[in-house]
C-alpha cells in the first residue's frame, strides 16, 4: 500500500507595516526549525522530513515592484 502525500495550501500574508510576506504550506507548527539566509529569508522546515514548510521573506517591498512580481526565492516548488 503507497502512502498518500496531504495536499497543503500554500498561503501568503503580507505585513505591510513590517513590510514582511509570510509563505506558508498547511499551518505553522512550534516544533518547525527555522534559518535565516544570507538575503534576508527565513526558511522554515519540518525537522522530521526536512520539508519546507514556509518562507518568511522581510523587506519584501525592496525586492519587488507593483509592475513585476516576479522574485527570486531560494527553494522549487512542484505541483502536482
Amino acid at each position: 500500500m503507497s502512502k498518500q502525500k496531504t495536499k497543503k495550501t500554500l498561503n501568503f500574508f503580507y505585513d505591510k507595516e513590517a513590510d514582511v510576506l509570510y509563505v506558508s504550506r498547511g499551518k505553522p507548527a512550534a516544533s518547525d526549525e527555522s534559518s535565516e539566509t544570507e538575503d534576508e529569508v527565513v526558511v522554515r522546515k519540518n525537522p522530521k522530513t526536512g520539508e519546507i514548510t514556509g518562507l518568511t521573506i522581510i523587506n519584501f517591498s525592496k525586492r519587488s515592484s507593483k509592475s513585476d512580481l516576479k522574485l527570486n526565492l531560494p527553494f522549487d516548488l512542484s505541483f502536482r
